[in-house]
C-alpha cells in the first residue's frame, strides 16, 4: 500500500505533459547538434576555399549578432502566430539554411546564410525553453529542465563527433544536418494541439538576451 506521499508524487507525475515536453526537448538538442556541427564545418570549408582567417571570423561573427537581434523578436512572432507554429517554421528555415551553404559558391551569400541559421536556432532555443517551463508543473519543474539541460549538452557533444565522422567532403554533412534538424519537426507536429500560450509581455527573450550580452 502506497504512502500519502508517494500517491502525491504519483498525481504529479500524470500531470506532467511528457509529449509536448519531448517535442521542446527535441527542438532544444537540434539547437545543440547545429551549433556543435555546424560552426567547425563551416569554418573548415572556408578555409578550404582560401578565405582568410579575418574573413571566417567575420562570417562567424555574424551567427552572434544574428542571435542578438533574433531574440527581442521571438516572444513577439510566438505571441502572434503561435509558439509551435514558428517552431516549425524556424525547424525549416534552419535545415534548409545548412542545404544553402551546400549550394552557395559566392562567399557573401554565406553571411544571410548564417544569420538566418542562427535567428531559426535563437528563437527554437527560446520558444523551447518557454514550452518546456509551461508544460512541466512546478513540483518536477527542476527534474524537467535538468533533462533539459542534458540533452542540450549532449547536442553541443554530439556535433563535433558527427563533425569527427563524417567530414566535410561533399554533400553528407548539410544533409546529415538538414535531417537531423527535419526530425526535430514530426514530435513538434504531434504535439500541435498541446501549444502554450505566448503573451507579449512574457520577459524569455529578454532573459536569453541579457545572456548573449554576458
Amino acid at each position: 500500500m502506497s504512502s500519502p506521499i508517494e500517491r502525491q508524487v504519483d498525481a504529479a507525475m500524470a500531470k506532467v505533459k511528457w509529449l509536448p515536453i519531448s517535442a521542446a526537448i527535441a527542438s532544444i538538442s537540434v539547437v545543440g547538434i547545429a551549433i556543435g556541427l555546424g560552426i567547425p564545418l563551416l569554418s573548415i570549408i572556408l578555409e578550404q576555399r582560401g578565405y582568410s582567417a579575418s574573413m571566417i571570423g567575420l562570417n562567424t561573427a555574424v551567427a552572434g549578432l544574428a542571435s542578438i537581434l533574433a531574440a527581442p523578436i521571438a516572444t513577439p512572432l510566438a505571441a502572434r502566430f503561435g509558439v509551435i507554429p514558428v517552431i516549425l517554421v524556424m525547424i525549416v528555415a534552419g535545415a534548409f539554411s545548412f542545404i544553402g551553404f551546400y549550394f552557395a559558391d559566392a562567399f557573401w551569400v554565406w553571411f544571410p546564410l548564417r544569420a538566418a541559421l542562427h535567428v531559426a536556432l535563437t528563437v527554437l532555443f527560446i520558444l523551447s525553453e518557454y514550452w518546456i517551463s509551461t508544460s512541466a508543473p512546478p513540483t518536477h519543474r527542476g527534474l524537467v529542465l535538468g533533462i533539459y539541460a542534458t540533452v542540450l549538452s549532449l547536442g553541443f557533444a554530439l556535433g563535433p563527433w558527427l563533425f569527427a565522422m563524417i567530414g566535410s567532403q561533399g554533400f553528407m554533412p548539410f544533409g546529415t544536418a538538414f535531417v537531423i534538424v527535419m526530425v526535430a519537426a514530426i514530435p513538434v507536429l504531434a504535439s500541435w494541439r498541446d501549444s502554450p500560450p505566448m503573451h507579449r509581455s512574457t520577459e524569455t527573450s529578454q532573459g536569453f538576451l541579457r545572456y548573449v550580452w554576458l
